[in-house]
């Protein structure tokens, strides 16, 4: 146990005395029965509270506890509480046993359990701030560009642009490294380093995206450490072992490239078997690849210092201010004295056509002298106030020294194969920034190896920064000195062609340039074998954790842990940038990725810091949200500034394995700051939506789905949130609710299985929506209690979509269709709109597609346009989009129908809807005595329901009888009553008229009326409004399924109940009448307040 802690055993001195003990017995020996973490971390569910979150070792594991009997008396009031808590003594214990092992340390022991007969001792990692974070920064930061480009960017920028170009560097990093510094000490960061930090600050969608760029990233920097290994072996080292070899010097850049793909080709293959056979060995060699680093820097700044008062021999050879490439001649001259003989040297035979004197030769040559300057004149020269400028060119440029005399020779004179050095490539300030960031990448080294520290929330922070300042120091003074010592036209010599063909900052090294060379080599080498070492397992802990599904697969390895398979993606993906093969090409694709994932720490920091989350308390306290925020925007313009489609490029990547996480990717609660940011944001737009009713042009359905479950708590309409999805072009809000009948103590298993299952099926019909089921004492006020409370603030539904109930008169008592007709009060009491399908389950699934057919809409009252937007709503669907839109409305007899139709078109223009418009018009003829039959026998059976005390069972036969003598009477008058198309008119006659009044006297004879019932009343004592609401269904009915029996969907206004509740029975019954004989019905109810406008 730690020993900043004390535990104090309670226990009565009575029980002590007793038992003759002075321990409780609820004390837990130390690092007894304790979980190892990657056994916690790769079965969280099991030792966690079963949900898939970022979960903490210390919390609801209580395995351990169950395992030990209570018996003592001091904590008998927390016993309960002992099922689901840890105590103290036992949280304490697995807190100073928690270690951050690395990634694949498990299997590393298993294996050698497996091979060993005693199981050996793991020690905690013991890593201090000086070997565990400030030497593994410095070896990643100084390296590849410090001994290959750094003079050559003083000599294209000049000290005053080189050192803006490092001061941008430095200060993004630096920047980078407090926000990383705050993240890193809030809380304890296991192994997975700067991944781990932006995937659980910004969640896994951004954490996935970051960290396949910072892989990338990793990736394409051990690509240029090979790069600059290949160009140190064979510019510098042994020349002569290029295979490719140029004819012409036009052709060396080529040939250069080519040497530079075969060779890398070898080494990543070379590089990789070394990581593949053993990692230990690359581990134990990087403090040998750290020395040479250390000792190249030690040898420029003892180079330096001698330049003081003894400065190196290295003449350059010009010709008028134009700087000779020193490799085909010996002599620095036009003409040596050989004896009294005055003779050509090399250098004629390269400029003139013959060894002569007479020799014609190149115009320029022949216009200036030869002169010999020094390379390297010293510290106390004053070259430093020449390299103050930048001298940018173009590529092909010669190099050319300012001041010294010089003839321009004629236009047309040639320069082609003349020994010039020429600029290889087009140097401007925003081309150089990109090539110098990847020099200031290396701050993350110190976080990957967060696994490895003693105390990482102290090392981090610290070695980061000290780092940093360490190198900014370095590369700031490099620049000076540089500057200072060497001459502009040698520091512009990228190769070191004028100084025959050695390493430019070599020239400056005491006490050989050897010294650079060779460490350069090991330094670079040692780089790239880090590089190959640590994004395989970057990769391996982004597969490992599930994010992106089709990496899955290189979270494999072998038994020992070792990521096999990512080794092998990441030499492939290193092979790309080996074949680019040029170095300056290389570094700015790396700066792209590097620069994106700096940019997302930095993001990271400042959101959890303006979002002020209690959570959020990092024990770095130099930290500013303004600090992190400046951060990012620097991170930002150094992207575009280094180039700006490699930006667009990367962020067109990161934005695409951004949303294929999103929609493919497993969902992950790991309470990143994303979350917390929509948490604030929907917080502000709901304090926002309170300020008033939405204006009709935002109207749009907000739906609450009210479900029926089984007893085994499935959905029993399906079909329903199959519609939802359907009606969802809108993209409005969706409830989905549902209520169980009894206690939440005793029902709260039931809800979180209901839950689940309809969540299961809103995923399975792609419903974006909410689930919320409550419990409640019985069926009806649980629908009040949803139908009033659900959402919040201004997100709450307008608009309630439920199932008819079509057992309505087989259910148990008056009670299901009185909870209907409630619900139909309460929804138009709260100014809701009603949705009720009839037949749900005769409605398409998302999949089905209808080639055709029609979407009728019946228009008998308004609504507030809600029937007219229902359609247009479906019709943007693939289900519902090649259905065609037909308005009816209905027509009285004083009723211009020709007018109406015309008004009726113009009114659907203005809305911008199209549809085909029809009239019917109905005569307010006699009541029928199908009618007077209908509701004869709704009455009766009204009263007898009311008056006999049946039982269940007796209820439902008595119930089915009355429907099935009903339907009998329907189909006989049906057979007398004729739904010829004639029945129904556009436009009304006198003469129709009277045929129609006489018909329907026909009807009325005795004949056509049968006693149901020996006991029924008269015609007379039947309830005058109950006959008129049953006249009306029958004869809508009559029309709507003469004209709308075909339609693949019929919608029409659904009228409210009776006032009077003791008539609540017969309004099921006329709804049911109303809809008689249609397949799909979709009944309307406006919640009082308009929904479309025909204005912009």
């Amino acid at each position: 146990m730690s020993q900043r802690f004390l535990v104090t055993a309670v226990h009565s001195r009575r029980d002590g005395l007793q038992n003759g003990d002075s321990n409780d017995s609820s004390s837990v020996t130390p690092r007894q029965n304790t979980v190892p973490i990657l056994q916690y971390l790769r079965e969280p569910n099991r030792y966690g509270d079963g949900i898939p979150k970022e979960s903490s070792p210390f919390i609801n594991n209580t395995d351990i506890d169950k395992g030990i009997l209570y018996e003592g008396k001091n904590l008998a009031l927390f016993e309960e509480e002992l099922d689901r808590n840890p105590m103290v003594s036992s949280l304490l214990n697995r807190l100073a046993n928690y270690t951050n092992l690395t990634q694949g340390v498990r299997e590393h022991e298993e294996a050698e359990n497996n091979e060993e007969p005693r199981k050996k001792e793991i020690k905690a990692p013991r890593m201090g701030t000086f070997i565990g974070v400030y030497l593994p920064c410095l070896q990643n930061i100084l390296g590849v560009i410090l001994f290959l480009r750094l003079t050559w960017i003083v000599g294209a920028a000049g000290i005053f642009g080189s050192f803006w170009i490092v001061f941008m560097c430095c200060a993004c990093t630096s920047l980078t490294a407090i926000s990383m510094s705050a993240i890193a000490t809030n809380g304890v960061v296991p192994a997975g380093g700067s991944y781990y930090m932006i995937s659980r600050s910004l969640g896994p969608e951004f954490g996935g995206a970051v960290g396949i760029c910072f892989y990338l990233g990793t990736t394409f920097a051990g690509a240029m450490y090979i790069l600059g290994t290949i160009e140190i072996l064979l510019t510098y080292i042994v020349p002569s072992a290029a295979i490719f070899k140029a004819q012409d010097p036009s052709e060396e850049n080529t040939a250069l490239l080519n040497n530079m793909r075969v060779y890398g080709t070898c080494a990543i293959t070379l590089m990789a078997t070394v990581v593949f056979v053993g990692v230990k060995y690359v581990n134990k060699l990087a403090l040998v690849f750290l020395a040479c680093v250390i000792l190249s820097i030690l040898a420029i700044y003892a180079g330096v210092i001698k330049t003081a008062f003894n400065p190196p021999d290295f003449p350059l050879c010009m010709l008028g201010n134009r700087t000779l490439a020193w490799q085909n001649f010996d002599v620095c001259a036009k003409f040596s004295i050989e004896g009294n003989e005055t003779v050509t040297t090399q250098l004629w035979q390269l400029f003139c056509d013959s060894p002569y004197l007479n020799a014609t030769c190149n115009e320029y040559f022949n216009l200036n002298n030869v002169t010999i300057i020094q390379g390297i004149p010293g510290i106390a020269s004053r070259v430093i106030i020449d390299n103050i400028w930048s001298t940018y060119g173009p590529l092909g440029e010669m190099l050319e020294k300012q001041g010294i005399p010089s003839v321009p020779a004629s236009e047309d004179a040639s320069n082609t194969g003349l020994p010039y050095v020429f600029s290889d490539i087009a140097t401007y300030f925003t081309m150089l920034v990109g090539i110098y960031f990847p020099s200031v990448t290396g701050i993350m080294a110190g976080s990957n190896r967060s696994g490895d520290l003693k105390d990482a929330q102290k090392s981090i922070p610290t070695g980061t920064l000290l780092a940093i300042i360490t190198t900014s120091f370095i590369y700031l003074t490099c620049i000076i000195l540089f500057g200072a010592c060497i001459e502009g036209v040698l520091l512009r010599d990228k190769f070191g062609e004028s100084v025959n063909g050695n390493l430019v900052i070599g020239t400056l090294a005491w006490p050989s340039p050897w010294v650079i060379v060779i460490g350069s080599f090991f330094s670079t080498c040692g780089a790239g074998l880090q590089s190959l070492t640590g994004a395989p397992r970057l990769m391996q802990a982004i597969a490992r954790d599930g994010i992106v599904p089709f990496l899955r697969v290189f979270g494999h390895g072998k038994a020992n842990g070792e990521p096999t398979w990512a080794l092998l993606l990441t030499a492939g993906i290193c092979e790309i940038g080996i074949l680019i093969a040029s170095l300056d090409s290389v570094a700015p694709i790396l700066s792209m990725f590097f620069l994106m994932c700096y940019m997302f720490v930095n993001l990271a920091c400042a959101l959890q810091t303006l979002l002020k989350t209690p959570n959020w308390r990092p024990r770095f306290k130099y930290y500013h949200w303004t600090l992190s925020f400046l951060g990012m925007s620097l991170c930002l313009a150094l992207m575009f500034i280094c180039s700006w489609y490699y930006a667009l490029v990367a962020m067109v990547i990161a934005g695409c394995i951004y949303k294929y996480i999103e929609y493919r990717g497993a969902e992950k609660e790991w309470g990143d700051g994303i979350r917390g940011l929509s948490l604030n944001a929907a917080r502000y737009a709901l304090l926002r939506l309170e300020d008033g009713p939405p204006h009709t042009k935002n109207w749009r359905p907000q739906l609450l789905i009210l479900l029926n479950l089984d007893a085994e708590q499935n959905v029993k309409h399906p079909r329903l949130l199959s519609l939802t999805t359907q009606l969802k072009a809108g993209k409005g809000l969706s409830i989905v609710g549902s209520v169980l009948e009894g206690t939440f103590l005793e029902k709260h298993g039931d809800v979180q299985n209901a839950e689940q299952n309809i969540k299961s099926l809103m995923g399975l019909e792609k419903t974006k929506g909410f689930c919320h089921v409550v419990v409640s004492s019985n069926r009806r006020d649980g629908v009040s209690h949803l139908t009033q409370s659900s959402g919040l603030g201004g997100m709450k539904h307008n608009t309630v979509l439920v199932a008819w109930p079509e057992l309505w008169r087989q259910s148990d008592g008056p009670t299901g269709w009185k909870n209907f007709v409630d619900m139909v009060r309460e929804t138009t009491a709260a100014h809701q709109a009603l949705l009720v399908t009839k037949n749900i389950d005769s409605f398409p699934t998302n999949q089905e597609r209808f080639a055709g057919g029609t979407i009728d809409v019946w228009w008998i009252v308004h609504d507030g346009g809600l029937l007219m937007l229902l359609p247009f709503l479906l019709s943007q669907h693939k289900v519902w989009k090649k259905c065609k839109m037909r308005i009816f409305t209905v027509a009285q007899i004083d009723d211009n129908s020709i007018q109406m139709k015309k008004d009726l078109h113009l009114f659907l223009y203005q809305l911008r809807l199209d549809a085909e418009v029809e009239v019917v018009e109905m005569l307010d003829n006699d009541i029928s005595a199908f009618t007077y039959e209908r509701t004869l026998v709704m009455e009766q059976r009204s009263q007898m329901l009311k008056q006999m005390q049946l039982s269940k069972n007796e209820r439902e036969r008595e119930a089915q009888l009355i429907h099935d003598r009903n339907a009998a009477a329907h189909s006989s008058a049906a057979a007398k009553v004729s739904l010829a198309p004639e029945g129904v008119h556009m436009t009304w006659t006198k003469e129709k008229i009277s045929a129609e009044k006489n018909k329907n006297k026909e009807l009325l004879s005795p004949e056509g009326v049968r006693d149901i019932f020996n006991m029924k009343p008269e015609w007379g004592n039947l309830n005058q409004s109950n006959v008129r609401r049953m006249h009306t269904a029958v004869r809508l009915n009559e029309v709507v399924v003469n004209k709308s029996q075909d339609a693949r969907l019929v919608l029409l206004n659904m009228p409210g109940p009776p006032k009077n509740r003791q008539g609540d029975e017969n309004y099921m019954e006329f709804l049911e009448v109303l809809t008689e004989g249609l397949n799909r019905v979709l009944m309307v109810r406006g919640g009082g307040s308009e929904v479309i406008t025909i204005y912009s």
